[in-house]
């Protein structure tokens, strides 16, 4: 009886927090990624990842699953698995769920259509010829009639040098065809800025309490954000913000009721000896933050923690609003049966999470 106590306690010990979508054992060296979530028609949940890592196929036309709930992320079952399909993110648009991202590492971009809540799915339809793109589930903006998406392009050669820009299509376009969509001039990390983070990535569209369209992006290695402002069709470099995790990527969304911008980040704390070295690499805290004009940013709560930073994190979040609460997909690090995570970076698990009644800030 009391091995068997043990026993049990040792497999709930390895368990990460939330609900497990997904798992994929660290040893196989495919890593679970980009997680993204949508509410489809009838309230019924659906998640995305894809595979990175030497194990899997990024480099030449990578897989993405997706699963689907119907119990408000209690239970999920995978729906689809196909290849051509990176850095991705679901979004619900006139009824449609769609899955828009990369077909490889900095590959074509890409998009998919479900018509039934993400059971099934069309085929890929390339929306560019060329390749050399890059992006993450990263959030959808409409302005001005048209629907936005942050990308950025790597050109060849070693990591880094992200050039940004935006694509949009007219909102009651065709989305699944590649005329519809118009890309904007791209923009390198202001060579004024050297020395003050590397490069920016995984880009933000979205409009600010003025009315203007706005790319917020990701700066490595830096807890800032980087804030680019469209004007006249062109791109200008607003400046850096303080902001808690910006050294890794995020995702922020306007709140009608609370009239506030939010966001889930990855906040390096002092604590750790590694945040001031290498804060892109500290993952293990997941913190909600707020702000009334995307310049300005709060800790409203932790979320989610661990008190290792090597192999466990919560990291490249996507979640959305629903109610008082937020629903959550995570890329999750954790300990598991075959010997968790290799790194934190490299995860093992998409996980599902609630976070209840975000405007309240408990103590």
């Amino acid at each position: 009886m009391i091995l068997a106590l043990l026993l049990l306690w040792s497999q709930a010990a390895a368990a990460p927090p939330g609900v497990v979508i997904d798992h994929h054992p660290g040893k196989t060296q495919q890593y679970i990624g980009s997680p993204s979530i949508a509410i489809g028609p009838g309230g019924a949940y659906v998640a995305s990842h894809d595979f990175f890592g030497k194990g899997s196929t990024q480099s030449t036309s990578a897989v993405s699953r997706v699963f689907r709930s119907t119990d408000r992320g209690k239970t999920w079952t995978k729906t689809a698995e196909f290849s051509d399909q990176f850095w991705s993110n679901l979004f619900m648009h006139r009824g449609q769920l769609y899955l828009m991202g990369t077909t490889y590492e900095y590959g074509r971009i890409v998009i998919r259509k479900s018509v039934d809540g993400g059971v099934t799915w069309s085929a890929p339809a390339f929306l560019t010829e060329d390749t050399g793109y890059h992006t993450a589930p990263v959030p959808m903006a409409e302005k001005g009639g048209r629907l936005w998406r942050g990308f950025e392009f790597h050109p060849q050669g070693k990591w880094g040098f992200f050039e940004a820009f935006l694509i949009s299509a007219p909102l009651k376009s065709d989305l699944m065809d590649p005329k519809s969509w118009t890309k904007t001039e791209r923009l390198r990390y202001p060579k004024e800025l050297a020395g003050e983070g590397d490069h920016w990535l995984e880009g933000n569209a979205i409009v600010d309490r003025k009315g203007e369209m706005l790319d917020i992006l990701r700066v490595a290695n830096l807890e800032k954000a980087a804030i680019v402002k469209l004007k006249g069709g062109k791109f200008e470099f607003e400046g850096l913000v303080p902001f808690p995790g910006g050294a890794k990527k995020f995702t922020i969304r306007w709140d009608k009721k609370s009239k506030r911008y939010w966001t889930l980040s990855n906040p390096a704390l002092e604590k750790y000896e590694r945040s001031a070295k290498d804060p892109a690499s500290v993952r293990n805290t997941l913190a909600l933050m707020s702000s009334p004009d995307l310049r300005h940013w709060t800790v409203e709560r932790i979320v989610l923690s661990h008190p290792d930073v090597e192999k466990h994190a919560f990291q490249y979040v996507d979640w959305q609003f629903d109610g008082d609460d937020l629903i959550v997909a995570s890329r999750t690090a954790f300990d598991d049966e075959e010997g968790g995570a290799p790194r934190g970076h490299d995860a093992n698990f998409l996980t599902f999470h609630r976070v209840e009644k975000f405007r309240t800030n408990p103590k």
